[in-house]
């Protein structure tokens, strides 16, 4: 099991003394989200002091720390691009490189790198009524610094940098050969020539398995069962034709309302119509593979459309990695390691010089850090959401978390807008603290994801949860989040404030 608040014990309560690090707002991460945040934050709220605490020593979050080959996106740029700086690569589905270039590029143009605190890893936080701060301890090489601040936005991602989920596998410690893990993947591993074996079927397994065939000597993907791949132009010929007639300006919205429309029509279509959805995707894969190829059994999931997320593959790069036999997919279960590879239950040996384990990831929320009230841990599976960024109860704190079901960038970029917008609220009312104040603690708790998938499901004890209605349900849906987020007023019935004026 990740670690999470859900295991935090009693904190001491740390000092309100105010630190010389004082900010109206912190945000913590240099992501996609972070540096959104910031800009929105220096735009919309352009009299308040903030600073990003990085923990990590550059600017892209999991852009920067992902290296693996062919590490790209797994939506498409027009959405996952910032608003405010639409991409202009000619690429849909983005190289990692080209992506966190795009992202460090960004940080630079508006002045945020210089705003950024490299090698400030925040390890606590405690919310002091009496000083109305956040309090904040960051390690860094020069030791504990501390850092005070109005809001807290924290911007860390989901899932824990210092290492992805691996299974242990009987005999793992007899093989031969190299085990490796995408999420740290050496610099000096050479693949030329090896047989390589790929266990796992999700996005980052159908990225590697091309990526890798290009120069090893044959790449296997190992899936215990699989997922649904669907195949995708690497360039966008709308795009390419808007932005060839029209005004760039117009040509971007075109194209970023394009496919924020279709994202919704395929998701909606999948959920009410999953068994047609479901052929659909799979005479896709037949088309490509032809008549001949096994579809149902390495290509047709159990589960139905969007219970785990849709793997992209642009150009179809993964099935002409098979068609040229340099690749080829085994859906069995591991047995057990040998010298020279892998023992299946269904008897079959799978000789494998390197193993890449890309079995997924584990949730970290809010970046791991122990988050407390006066003292009184928060604990996040107690914690109802409000309007997916911010948690029932807990003052002066956003969190950016995105969709699962299109670009993550959609919904941070609505968060932070939605966040400037409370804090000018509260400037122009007198207010100091703003809280989601959940009346009803017999509500209903439903999940906050509805997936399937292996990473969801061992995070269940530290992931908040979604209530029934507004404001505490959690939409996948960007129509909907624009309606709650940008036209609808920040002071509504579970919001409270308090100030000069008193509390409301």
């Amino acid at each position: 099991m990740p670690r999470g608040h859900a295991a935090i014990g009693a904190l001491p309560m740390i000092s309100d003394a105010r630190s010389e690090d004082d900010y109206d707002v912190l945000i913590v991460g240099a992501g996609l989200s972070g540096i959104d945040a910031a800009y929105r934050l220096q735009t919309i709220c352009s009299g308040k002091s903030y600073a990003i605490l990085e923990a990590r020593g550059a600017i892209g979050g999991t852009w920067d720390l992902f290296r693996y080959p062919g590490v790209r996106s797994d939506s498409d740029m027009y959405t996952l691009g910032f608003p405010f700086r639409p991409w202009s690569g000619d690429k849909a589905i983005a190289d990692g490189a080209d992506i966190r270039a795009y992202i460090e590029d960004t940080a630079r143009a508006y002045g945020i790198d210089r705003r950024i605190r490299f090698g400030h890893k925040v390890v606590r936080a405690d919310w002091s009524a009496e000083a109305g701060r956040w309090i904040l301890e960051a390690e860094t090489e020069d030791g504990v610094r501390r850092f005070t601040c109005s809001f807290l936005y924290l911007c860390s991602g989901y899932y824990d940098y210092e290492g992805g989920y691996r299974p242990h596998w009987t005999g793992e410690q007899a093989f031969a050969g190299t085990i490796v893990h995408p999420q740290h993947w050496p610099e000096t591993l050479d693949v030329a020539g090896k047989r390589v074996v790929v266990i796992g079927s999700g996005a980052t397994a159908v990225t590697l398995v091309p990526a890798l065939a290009a120069s090893a000597g044959h790449v296997t993907m190992l899936q215990r069962s699989p997922s649904y791949v669907v195949s995708l132009p690497a360039a966008d010929p709308i795009a390419k034709a808007a932005r060839a007639w029209l005004p760039q300006r117009l040509a971007d919205r075109i194209v970023r309302l394009k496919n924020v429309l279709l994202a919704i029509l395929f998701f909606t279509l999948a959920r009410r119509w999953p068994e047609a959805f479901r052929k659909h995707v799979l005479k896709g894969v037949r088309t490509a593979l032809g008549p001949a190829y096994d579809v149902d059994r390495h290509f047709g999931p159990v589960y139905k459309p969007w219970d785990q997320r849709l793997c992209l593959v642009p150009d179809g790069d993964l099935f002409a990695a098979i068609r040229s036999k340099r690749a080829s997919v085994v859906t069995d279960e591991i047995a057990a390691f040998a010298p020279d590879g892998l023992v299946l239950r269904s008897g079959e040996r799978l000789p494998a010089d390197i193993v890449v384990a890309a079995t997924g990831l584990v949730v970290k929320l809010a970046g791991g850090i122990a988050l407390s009230v006066g003292g009184t841990p928060i604990r996040t599976a107690d914690k109802l959401v409000y309007k997916g960024m911010m948690l029932s109860d807990v003052p002066n704190l956003a969190l950016a978390f995105g969709y699962t079901n299109a670009s993550w960038t959609l919904k941070c970029d609505l968060t932070a807008r939605t966040v400037c917008r409370l804090l000018n609220h509260m400037d122009r009312h007198g207010y100091t603290s703003c809280l989601p104040r959940l009346r009803d603690p017999a509500m209903a708790r439903e999940p906050l994801l509805d997936f399937t998938s292996g990473y969801v499901q061992r995070a269940s004890a530290i992931m908040p949860k979604q209530g029934p209605r507004a404001p505490w349900r959690v939409h996948q849906n960007y129509l909907l989040d624009f309606a709650a987020l940008r036209l609808r007023p920040v002071a509504d019935e579970a919001m409270e404030f308090e100030g000069r004026v008193g509390a409301v």
